[in-house]
């Protein structure tokens, strides 16, 4: 998302973003469905179609340069914040998670770690962390493509690049599998935060300067 945030402006990077996020959620869950935590997905979906309808309709009245604030902000929050520990979620518990979580990703795209530690709370196994965060992510990313269809974006317009984005993040994530094999840890880490934080650290520049 960094990336694409310095070659796309925010309010097509968003809608573009979700659809690549979608297809990578949809495949992840259906691997691990048997894993699902059925439970807490319907109240999780119902806070996701009111945050997402919320957050579409103020998204389209802001500012370019509010939302490169914004990426670059939650970019370097996600780096360097305080991780969430939470403990057993409830119904209610995901319906106010589904709606913060719908609000907050038509405006930074990937709301992943913001609901990550609540599926971890929810489940027992990785398995189950695995494939309850991506079918949480896929009626999030789902939603924010029916809004933004909704509200007049045109995907089609973006077809070709759409096509080779989801080609290509399936030849990355078979790259990544195995260089990560090679790489050692900790390099790992060092490289990913100062590449994030350089990206982050453009669009806020951009943002306030503009």
């Amino acid at each position: 998302m960094a990336t694409m945030a310095s070659l796309l402006p925010p309010t097509v990077l968003v809608p573009l973003h979700g659809i690549v996020q979608l297809g990578s959620n949809i495949g992840r869950t259906f691997m691990f469905r048997s894993h699902v935590q059925i439970l807490f997905i319907p109240p999780f979906a119902l806070g996701t179609m009111i945050g997402a309808f919320i957050g579409g309709n103020l998204m389209v009245n802001l500012p370019i340069e509010v939302l490169q604030i914004v990426l670059g902000s939650f970019i370097l929050c996600s780096i360097f914040g305080p991780k969430l520990r939470v403990g057993r979620p409830s119904n209610m518990t995901f319906v106010g998670i589904g709606l913060f979580g719908a609000f907050a990703t038509m405006f930074v795209g990937a709301t992943g770690p913001l609901v990550a530690p609540f599926a971890a709370a929810a489940s027992k196994k990785r398995q189950e962390v695995v494939a309850t965060l991506a079918a949480m992510m896929t009626i999030q990313h789902s939603s924010k493509v029916i809004v933004f269809g909704g509200l007049g974006f045109e995907f089609s317009s973006y077809l070709p690049l759409l096509v080779g984005l989801l080609i290509f993040g399936i030849c990355g994530t078979w790259a990544g599998k195995h260089i990560l094999n090679f790489m050692p840890e900790h390099i790992f880490r060092i490289v990913l935060k100062i590449i994030l934080t350089v990206l982050a650290l453009r669009l806020l520049f951009v943002g306030i300067f503009h």
